[in-house]
This record gives structure tokens, sequence and C-alpha cells, in this order.
């Protein structure tokens, strides 16, 4: 046998013999090359320019099992993340993540993980393990510990196995990072269905839906076809995303084009520190009265003839229904004193506000009231709950607007209600922050738009 045979016979056998640990460091080795490859080639020269030479030179072969042994011996680290589910405890999070770790199971009985693994979902968690399995570091990442902070800071937990077996544990507040994030979708059926296939945030939706209001009854007036574009903000804990809380961040710019209007927002702070939402003329999207009571919700009964649901009888219905679980907040569509709170016959529990120029509301039905007579109540101050008080079939919020004691529909009220435009000196600042977020949404709409996608 030759040495070239003893030294392929050599290689087969501790091919053999470390198979699996061989396939996967060069799966792992391959991976880095071709990603290096994929960022450094662009920037090559055109080979076809460059002089050539032919060299000839001898290599000579070093043994192979050598190599091999010292490929079998380099360790292997290996990342995996995953967020927590309702239920979850730390052992059923490290199991899903694949740690193969009797002695992690401890980490159980640590009182700071017992703190933070509370079953609630939506949190960060990140393993590093070996190839065998076992538990080298873990990093989760949760709200804020101190209530305070929730909007600006978040909670990092790590626990980092030391020399002797067991873990160390460390918890620590970090400063959470804003990143901008391009968005776009088209409606099929609701806004909700489109940002979900678009991959934006329901906060984000949400917010898209407030924002728009006045200009747009995402209830009544929606139609297959139109299509949003959004630049939002989103926060991050060491990089990654996260969505609990008040962290998910603001809208900065949207665009709605609803059956071929196109509707703008861009996000402005003015030199007092306090922000708000304009067109690109300047004009502010906040009216004096919003759209609707509660942040997103269903109508059921408009402001029109109908069968009355008790009484069987047609007549006039001088409000707008909202259907909505019980416990679901309400709020103020604008600045005024509470007139009454309390109970009112067959609307149940009842919070009356008395706003500027002969306006009022009413807000039947409630479950619980937040707000007592005199208060004064600013646009989108809680001021109690949806429930079924008084004539009720089911858990709703039933709301009334009325001007000089006459019933108006609320939904035209709010737009034609009036808004606040910037002042002189804040346009030229404005016009430049509204040109750089136009066309980010021009980039959204035409790269994303098309399959909707967020970036």
């Amino acid at each position: 046998m030759g040495p070239l045979d003893q030294t392929a016979a050599a290689a087969e056998g501790f091919l053999a013999r470390h198979q699996r640990t061989i396939i996967g460091v060069a799966a792992a080795l391959l991976a880095g090359v071709g990603v290096a490859a994929f960022a450094v080639a662009p920037m090559a020269p055109d080979a076809a320019a460059l002089p050539q030479r032919l060299i000839v030179e001898g290599v000579a072969a070093e043994p192979v099992e050598p190599q091999l042994e010292a490929l079998a011996a380099h360790q292997v680290d290996l990342y995996a993340s995953d967020v927590t589910r309702g239920g979850d405890s730390v052992v059923s999070v490290l199991r899903r993540l694949g740690a193969d770790d009797a002695s992690a199971a401890a980490l159980r009985q640590h009182p700071v993980v017992q703190r933070w693994f509370d079953g609630r979902a939506g949190r960060s968690v990140q393993t590093r393990l070996l190839a065998d399995g076992s538990l080298q570091q873990m990093v989760a990442r949760f709200p804020a510990r101190n209530a305070e902070q929730a909007a600006t800071h978040f909670t990092r937990v790590t626990a980092t196995r030391n020399a002797a077996g067991g873990f160390d544990v460390r918890e620590e507040d970090a400063v959470l990072q804003s990143q901008v994030k391009l968005g776009s979708g088209t409606i099929r059926s609701s806004l909700f269905a489109a940002s979900d296939e678009a991959r934006i945030p329901d906060a984000i939706a949400i917010q898209v839906a407030e924002i728009f209001a006045a200009d747009i009854d995402m209830h009544r007036e929606l139609r297959r076809g139109d299509t949003f574009s959004v630049v939002f903000e989103s926060m991050t804990a060491d990089g990654e995303p996260i969505g609990w809380g008040q962290t998910t961040g603001r809208v900065l710019a949207a665009e709605f084009v609803n059956a071929g209007r196109t509707h703008h927002a861009v996000w402005y702070r003015g030199a007092d520190g306090r922000g708000a939402y304009f067109d690109l003329s300047g004009q502010s999207k906040k009216r004096a009265f919003l759209a609707s009571p509660m942040e997103f919700s269903r109508v059921t009964s408009g402001f029109a003839m109908r069968l009355h649901p008790i009484l069987k009888t047609w007549r006039k219905h001088n409000g707008v229904d909202y259907a909505a679980p019980t416990g679901t907040p309400v709020r103020t569509v604008g600045d005024g004193t509470v007139d009454f709170a309390g109970w009112q016959n067959g609307y149940g529990n009842v919070v009356e506000i008395k706003h500027t120029n002969e306006r009022s509301t009413l807000h039947a039905h409630l479950s619980r009231i937040d707000v007592r007579k005199g208060q004064r109540v600013e646009q989108g101050m809680r001021i109690g709950a949806v429930g079924s008080t008084g004539w009720s079939t089911g858990p709703h919020l039933h709301f009334e607007f009325r001007v000089n004691g006459q019933h108006h529909d609320p939904l035209k009220i709010a737009k034609a209600s009036e808004a606040l435009t910037l002042p002189a000196n804040a346009r030229t600042e404005f016009a430049a922050l509204a040109q750089t977020l136009q066309s980010q949404l021009d980039v959204a709409e035409t790269l994303i738009g098309a399959t909707g996608r967020s970036e």
C-alpha cells in the first residue's frame, strides 16, 4: 500500500469516528466563508483587466490526520433564540431551544430567574450551547423592573456557567435602542389583516388607525385595494426587537390611499417639546374631537333608524353603538368637564361630558366609571369601561354627540371639527422633516408595497 493509500485510509477511519462533529464544524465554517465571499466579491476589480503571470511551485502535503484531529478538537458554540409563550418556565424554554443539560434545571430555583420567568409571553431568550447540548449561557430580556422606565429601558438577566459547573446569574437594567423601519400593505379585508401580512406590529396599525381617524372611517370606508405605507420606530433590546408594554415605538410618518384619495401624516415635535401629527401642508391631524371613544372597535349600530333590540319597534338611533368586551377602556373624544357621572335608567352607568360651544357627549352602559362630576378631562383620557348595564343585550358602548341639545352623528362631527395649524416660525423646519420622511415613504411603497412587507 503506497503513502497516498495509507493517508486515504487514515482519513477514512477518522471520518468514521468523528463524522457528526466534522459535518457540524464544516457546515459552520462554510457558512462563514459564504457570507464573507458575498460581502467581498462585489468590491473586487474586473479580473480581465488584471495582468496575468504563471507561477509553478511545489507544495508539500501536510499529514491529514493531525489536521482532522485539530478540527475535531475545535469547540463549536451553537446559538439559539426564542420568545416565551404563555405558561413557559425556564426549563420549558431551554428544552425548546435544544438544551440537553440536566444541571441547567437548577436555574428554576434561583430567585432572580423565578421572578422573571412568570409564565408571561413575548419575552426574548437566547442561549449559547456546546455541540453536546450543554448550556453555557442564557440571556433573557424583560420589561424594565422599574415601571417608570418601561418606555426607555429593559431588564437583562444573564446566567453564565462557572468553573464549578453551576451558573452565575446577573440582573441589570439597560437602555432600549430605536431603529427606524419601513412597512406597507394592501387592504384585502381589514387594516389588521393587512398589517399582519406585512409583519407590522398591531400597536403600529392601531396608531395608523388613530392618526387617520378624522379622515377615514376604518369601520365603514375602507376599500379593497386601499394601500398604506408607514415609517415607524422599532424598539430593540441588545439589537433584538421587542413588543411589550409601551415599547412598541411611534409612527414617524404614514401615507394612506383610500378610495383613490391620498392622506399623509408626519410626526413633528415643536420647540415647546410637544409633538403632534401634521399633513404635508402643516395642518394638524389632531382635531377638537376624536372619531371614536375607543382606540379600535366595531360599529354595530349607526346614527340611523333601527329595530330596537329590546322594544322590537323601529325608532331613530340617536347615537353610535360600539361592540367591545366588558372592561375595554372608554375615553373622552375631546377636552371638557364631567357634567354627569352615575346611573341613568335604561342607559345604566353613564358619563356625560360638556365641551365648548354648547357641545356634549354621552357614554352609556359602562361597567365602571372612572371620573366624577365637575372633573376636568382632556382628549383621550380614560373615563370608564365598556359594560352591559341598563337596557342592554350584551357588552357595548352607546355613544351620543349633542350640539345645543340636538343629537348629531358623532362620526360627522369628528371630521368637521376644527384643526390646528403650525406656527409660521416652525414651517421651514417642518418642511425639511416632511421631505425626508416622504422620501422614506416613497421607498416603502416602491420596494415593499407590492408584496406587503416591513424592513
